[in-house]
């Protein structure tokens, strides 16, 4: 689920409230399946994850019939700056996932960040949940 992702809901703690805050993100995933995300410096949740590396990602589309049926993911990471050296990189993938994201890649308040997957709880649909281990899915 996570390398066909587009977009995921990230949660963020808020750095002067501590409250949970939710917004939708475009998504990418590395081969190993890491989650990589653009974000831009103007955005709350950006600020927010500068000040608290932890967030979480709900991952899932949701089809015809109850919502609850479908799969879905919660990814709970910790997320890193990604380096400036490897900026060209994630500027290829990305686009590769989101060709239409060639109208604000390159504007200087955006940048990339990486995911450090911890752990994931994953429901395939009622009584079927799992717990998986960031190294079960991310062996590395």
């Amino acid at each position: 689920m996570i390398l066909t992702a587009r977009h995921a809901t990230l949660g963020v703690i808020e750095k002067d409230t501590g409250h949970p805050a939710v917004s939708r993100v475009a998504m990418a995933a590395l081969e190993d399946g890491t989650p990589v995300l653009l974000t831009s410096a103007l955005a709350a949740h950006t600020s927010a994850l500068g000040a608290d590396a932890r967030c979480s990602l709900l991952i899932g589309e949701v089809g015809k019939g109850d919502p609850m049926a479908h799969a879905r993911m919660s990814v709970f990471c910790h997320a890193q700056r990604m380096p400036q050296e490897e900026r060209a990189a994630m500027r290829a993938l990305f686009l590769a996932h989101h060709p239409k994201a060639i109208n604000y890649i390159d504007l200087p308040d955006f940048g990339y960040w990486k995911l450090q997957v911890d752990r994931v709880s994953f429901n395939a649909g009622f009584g079927k949940a799992y717990a998986i281990s960031g190294a079960e899915l991310i062996p590395g």
